[in-house]
């Protein structure tokens, strides 16, 4: 006990943070992490143009690394390149109840990541991650993981960028994370308008995917009624998007009413709780945090059944996205080679993707994004309860409540039960 107390004394004199409220089984006071990161794509200048949602930790002390030295009693040491200084497979998995799933699930479906521009080095830095967490290989050799353009081609790839590599590596590692049997699909869109992204979307399906996560989003316009339909309209298939990062307020894709919008919590440990995790909805700031919001353009799907907005609500459910409670990425195009941390809803995308993939192929005919209403309310989904994105003058399109919300919709995965249908 002394040692532990000792232990938190040191982090709190180090800068790291102020003592937060105390452990309930020990007692000792805990760390709050605080970090600071860079976005990796830029914010779009022009209208139908999209943006990566993958933030990459710079400095800090996350909660990853909070947890590690507090259950030490040692101050935490300053992030570098060469280990994890975020959640890994198995911590995620654990945090949604998807260990066994994970190890049972997944052989033979196809996660499709979508993202704009070419990562050289993607399939090395894959082999790289799965390698240290013990996971089977996923290589081109073996049919595990294909890399093609928007049109299909494996050798006509698009120009490569180094800041949607970062959020390619995201993507994969996540995919691998949720869904370790899976086999994965990169599709490079030639750049990061909405018809090339949305072609993207059309090859993925295309090629056989029946899960294709996208982690990118733009404002909103009224060109978007017309992208539903051309890319975003794929029954029987699961179609994730990143709610945003921008705190409160409508993106699209996301705000497509054939996807599955996914927003972001703050994941901690809780030795207190029987889940042992908690969340609530991510905000660092008033402009940095999950988006959400009642569209302007898009129609309200009809198992979408809140009152305050008429048209598209989003999120539909959610899942990890804080930089400070972010994951481990291995990531060696355009920066120094090594692992990092990540936060962002293109974390929380890909982690849905493949909790549907783990679920099994959805039936013919469906709209997946459906199945979370369907579990509404029950122990299949965690019900995210505290936390804002920001100010709105209709209390949960910006705030956690019992229930549905805007920030994180119906809650976070508990097993796969709430992503069949």
């Amino acid at each position: 006990m002394g040692a532990a107390a000792l232990g938190t004394a040191a982090l709190v004199l180090a800068g790291f943070g102020s003592a937060g409220a105390a452990d309930a089984q020990s007692g000792v006071a805990k760390v709050a992490p605080h970090v600071s990161w860079t976005r990796a794509c830029a914010t779009p200048t022009k209208a139908d143009v999209a943006a990566c949602n993958a933030k990459r930790v710079t400095s800090g002390v996350t909660e990853y690394m909070s947890e590690k030295a507090y259950a030490k009693g040692v101050t935490p040491k300053a992030a570098d390149a060469t280990t994890p200084s975020g959640f890994g497979p198995t911590d995620l998995r654990a945090a949604y109840g998807l260990t066994s799933a994970a190890a049972s699930n997944g052989a033979g479906e196809t996660i499709a990541i979508v993202d704009a521009y070419n990562d050289p080095n993607a399939e090395a830095d894959l082999a790289t991650y799965r390698s240290y967490y013990g996971l089977s290989a996923c290589t081109t050799a073996n049919g595990c993981f294909k890399k093609v353009s928007q049109t299909g081609s494996t050798t006509s790839l698009p120009t490569s960028n180094t800041g949607w590599a970062e959020e390619i590596s995201l993507d994969l590692d996540m995919a691998s994370a949720i869904c370790p049997n899976c086999n994965i699909l990169l599709v490079e869109a030639k750049s990061a308008t909405m018809a090339n992204l949305g072609t993207a979307v059309n090859e993925a399906v295309t090629l056989g995917a029946k899960y294709v996560s996208n982690s990118y989003g733009g404002s909103e316009s009224s060109s978007d009624s017309t992208y539903d339909t051309s890319y975003f309209k794929h029954t029987g298939v699961a179609i994730t998007v990143s709610a945003g990062d921008s705190g409160y307020g409508a993106e699209y894709p996301a705000a497509s009413q054939y996807v599955t919008s996914v927003g972001g919590t703050a994941l901690t440990k809780a030795t207190s709780t029987t889940r042992g995790w908690t969340e609530t909805v991510w905000k660092t700031s008033s402009t940095e945090g999950t988006g959400s919001g009642c569209s302007a353009y898009d129609a309200k799907p009809t198992w979408q059944t809140d009152t305050g907005c008429t048209k598209r609500m989003i999120s539909d459910v959610s899942a990890v996205a804080d930089p400070a409670t972010g994951v481990a990425v291995y990531d060696s195009y355009g920066i120094t080679a090594g692992w990092y941390t990540f936060g962002g809803t293109s974390v929380s995308s890909p982690i849905i993707a493949g909790v549907y993939a783990l679920a099994g192929t959805p039936s013919s005919g469906s709209y997946p994004a459906k199945f979370p209403y369907t579990a509404a309310g029950t122990s299949a989904l965690n019900d995210v309860t505290s936390g804002n994105n920001g100010t709105c003058t209709t209390s949960y399109f910006c705030t956690a409540t019992t229930g549905y919300d805007g920030p994180t919709g119906w809650g976070t995965p508990e097993g796969v039960t709430a992503f069949t249908g």
